[in-house]
């Protein structure tokens, strides 16, 4: 079997066991008063398209890549602008410096574990530069994030990520409905002592109307008390003699993506990224020394868009026809995107399945006793 139909088989496998866990709206968690959009996905945000590859190979092998493509075209020659901002910086983040001082995205965004990201990194700079039209690049800027999932699941020192698990991940990349839980980059990751995983969710802003979508890698929150719209969900379990998974995980990292269709500067996104780290406190989260935060925001809008072909295409480079957003309208996207990345996390645990892995099994958040808890405080359903 190839190794892009293996990651395929592992994906449908996953996936169709996530299909039988509840996703937080499911069970009646509402996070804010903005609607989600038609897929309550990061694909919401038109054009954003993400792909798996979940690599589970022989008992020790957990892991994956995810990618987020930012349109359906080629994201070098039609680059978006970004923002990165660093809640903690204990990790890898590769590719975070230009997009720091130039402010735009030139390839789709990778989610990997801790010791592939060199690797993937290298993975989709190949890809890139097979890609038509690219014949004459000379240089590029691949970015990669990464959570550490070698704590208890996935023997992270054989970095088992190939080229063709990080081929079947960008081959992989749609718009439609996005996979959750134990899958990519969330394989084998562990968030409060629980299964974590990829989780996703995405808000309109009437004001434009807008859409924000919000993807993360949970992998974080060891030690941590879970917060459940406010209620202590960790130390009920505790008292009611579900236990999690201590000493599981280490106090890990979380990585945030943050798509929009609002014409946002990368000044303002560096703004709007800043406040998803407010999600991260909503759900327990305080940034321990060994977590590394980091997010990531881009704006699709063709407005603020910047032209990457060189010279000799015919089109000037560096060209951007901008009609961005102000500092007062931008700022109706910052709650929308604190409510999104919340509920995006409450997802990646929520979907996410107990697995055994190369040194302990994770079990996942248990349902029944979590909607007992919060219907106790009177929420949900």
């Amino acid at each position: 079997m190839s190794a892009v139909a293996a990651a395929l088989g592992a994906i449908v496998a996953a996936t169709a066991n996530a299909q039988d866990r509840p996703r937080a709206r499911d069970l009646g968690i509402v996070i804010g008063p903005h609607m989600p959009g038609a897929l309550n996905a990061i694909t919401d945000v038109a054009g954003v398209r993400v792909g798996h590859a979940t690599v589970i190979r022989g008992d020790s092998t957990r892991t994956g890549v995810t990618v987020v493509f930012p349109h359906g075209g080629n994201p070098f020659e039609s680059r978006v602008p970004a923002a990165v901002v660093v809640g903690n910086g204990f990790g890898k983040f590769v590719g975070y410096t230009q997009v720091m001082e130039l402010g735009e995205l030139e390839t789709p965004i990778a989610l990997t574990c801790t010791l592939c990201v060199w690797r993937t990194a290298e993975g989709v700079a190949k890809w890139m530069l097979e890609q038509p039209g690219m014949q004459r690049v000379r240089s590029i800027n691949p970015v990669v994030g990464e959570t550490n999932d070698g704590w208890a699941l996935n023997a992270i020192r054989s970095i088992p990520i190939t080229d063709g698990d990080i081929r079947a991940a960008l081959t992989a990349a749609t718009s439609g409905p996005v996979a959750e839980g134990a899958v990519g980059a969330g394989t084998g990751t562990v968030a409060f002592e629980w299964k974590g995983g990829i989780g996703t969710s995405s808000r309109i802003v009437p004001a434009g109307p807008w859409t924000v979508g919000v993807l993360v890698q949970s992998n974080f929150g060891g030690g941590s008390d879970l917060l459940i719209q406010g209620v202590p969900v960790g130390r009920e379990l505790g008292r009611n003699g579900v236990k999690p998974n201590r000493g599981q995980g280490a106090s890990g990292s979380i990585v945030i993506v943050i798509a929009t269709d609002a014409p946002l500067s990368d000044r303002n996104l560096r703004r709007l990224a800043s406040r998803a780290l407010l999600g991260i406190g909503r759900t327990g989260g305080y940034a321990s020394n060994g977590s590394g935060d980091y997010v990531i925001a881009f704006s699709t809008n063709p407005s603020v868009r910047r032209n990457g072909r060189p010279a000799s295409s015919g089109t000037p480079p560096d060209t951007i026809r901008s009609a961005e957003l102000g500092n007062e309208l931008a700022s109706a996207l910052f709650e929308p995107t604190v409510d999104a990345t919340v509920e995006a996390i409450y997802n990646s645990l929520f979907r996410a399945t107990t697995m055994k892995g190369a040194f302990s099994t994770v079990e996942a958040l248990p349902i029944d006793e979590v909607r007992t808890i919060l219907r106790k405080y009177g929420i949900g359903r």
